[in-house]
């Protein structure tokens, strides 16, 4: 048996069965990434300099992490058992029902205790028979802006960088690719001969981005929903490299909003704030769209360029686009299947 093997069955006997078919539900391959991960850092080579630097470094900070927890003079608050608490969650889908009610509970309260909010944070599941799908009309987008508003605003996205999921292109008539497009125009809108493309994560049901997880921080859900559990995720930034759609974004810094402007309904896997080191993505405003309501681009465009709903349902507006109207999807050649349609009247 191979180094890899050995740990691969390692890993394999860490994880508990129920833990084992809930990750292969999700994603056959997980537990597989999971091991090969493993191997990946127990078998890093070191000189002799850089494994001394690794011990002091593993020594000082376990020291640190024990002292915080414990120590008398202020280590053992309540702030300090939750971090504690918080360090040694398991992945999301690992997470039995009552650990995830339990991790909201914990994290509802370190958000009190350390920023004095009241943040409502869902775990809502997908819902049976629902897989969503959205549509894009390009003769109705006219490059208004409103719906990268509503998004940052309802997914806490980092004012600092100006950070946007949504991105609106420019595009010249006639040309059909973003190879030309301008992503980044400040004039009055619509420009006279030109047409408006807009991008986000596209919730492929091929993801690429989920096969490169060496940790299995991303998955798609049965809703279709392609999600990030935040505090699983170790920022390797693999899958934004795979994203052919660059739908994907990371925190270089810590996030910046202001207290003000904090939506406080939240979702464990949407739109709770986020830590510099991670990466972070459109989920189709989870928090809203699992709860009945639209995706707030959706509701926040003027034009009603924007369509959304079940796939699954044959009454809903994104079956009637995708039966009457002649629609594409952008790189269809690379088998990713994203559920992001585009059309003209």
């Amino acid at each position: 048996m191979s180094n890899r093997e050995k740990i691969a069955e390692k890993v394999r006997q860490w994880l508990k069965p129920a833990d084992r078919r809930r990750l292969r539900r999700d994603d056959g391959g997980a537990d597989t990434r999971f091991a090969e991960g493993a191997d990946a850092v127990m078998n890093k080579r070191l000189d002799r300099r850089q494994a001394l630097k690794a011990m002091v470094t593993g020594a000082a900070a376990g020291a640190a992490v024990v002292q915080t927890a414990c120590s008398p003079l202020g280590g053992g608050s309540e702030k300090a058992q939750l971090n504690w608490e918080e360090y040694f969650k398991k992945n999301y889908r690992l997470m039995t029902d009552e650990e995830r009610a339990a991790t909201v509970t914990r994290l509802e309260r370190l958000s009190k205790l350390e920023q004095n909010a009241d943040p409502h944070i869902q775990t809502t599941p997908p819902q049976k028979g629902v897989l969503f799908g959205y549509a894009f009309n390009i003769s109705k987008c006219q490059g208004y802006m409103d719906c990268v508003k509503a998004c940052i605003e309802e997914n806490n996205l980092d004012r600092g960088s100006n950070m946007q999921y949504i991105r609106i292109f420019e595009i010249e008539n006639g040309q059909d690719g973003l190879a030309s497009a301008n992503g980044d125009f400040y004039h009055e809108v619509p420009a006279e001969g030109h047409y408006y493309l807009g991008t986000q994560c596209f919730h492929c049901e091929n993801p690429p981005c989920v096969k490169v997880c060496p940790v299995g921080a991303t998955w798609k859900e049965d809703d279709g929903i392609v999600v990030v559990d935040y505090d699983w995720c170790i920022g390797c930034r693999y899958c934004e490299a795979a994203c052919p759609y660059f739908g994907r974004r990371f925190n270089w810094s810590t996030p910046q909003i202001p207290a003000d402007e904090v939506n406080q309904e939240q979702h464990y896997l949407g739109n709770r704030p986020r830590k510099k080191g991670v990466m972070e993505k459109c989920t189709f405003c989870v928090q809203r769209t699992r709860k009945g309501k639209l995706p707030a681009c959706v509701e926040a465009c003027p034009t009603g360029a924007r369509v959304f709903g079940n796939l699954l349902d044959p009454d809903s507006e994104i079956r009637y686009v995708l039966a009457n109207k002649k629609v594409f999807r952008l790189k269809e050649e690379l088998g990713t299947e994203p559920k992001f349609w585009y059309f003209t009247d």
